[in-house]
């Protein structure tokens, strides 16, 4: 069985103060063989409690996407939590 190409992607958007909204990919939603449903495979559940489905990129409208800002003091590091 060739593996099936997922009909959405998942993501839960962190707001952040002073920046672009963050998306972060939580997984994929496949649609059923029959067509009347979907199975969604999460990695991470939201902490809001919220999930977007979107269609899928394909890899050439990936690459030709502006990046959103970054910071460059942070060098990778993806802690999203405010320092008090």
């Amino acid at each position: 069985m060739a593996a099936q190409q997922p009909s959405y992607q998942a993501y839960t958007v962190v707001k952040r103060e002073g920046q672009d909204d963050f998306w972060l990919n939580i997984g994929a939603a496949f649609m059923h063989q029959d067509g009347d449903g979907y199975n969604i495979m999460l990695q991470a559940l939201p902490i809001n409690g919220k999930i977007v489905l979107r269609l899928p990129k394909t890899q050439t409208e990936e690459t030709t996407q502006t990046p959103a800002r970054e910071n460059p003091r942070r060098d990778n590091n993806h802690d999203r939590r405010k320092v008090k």
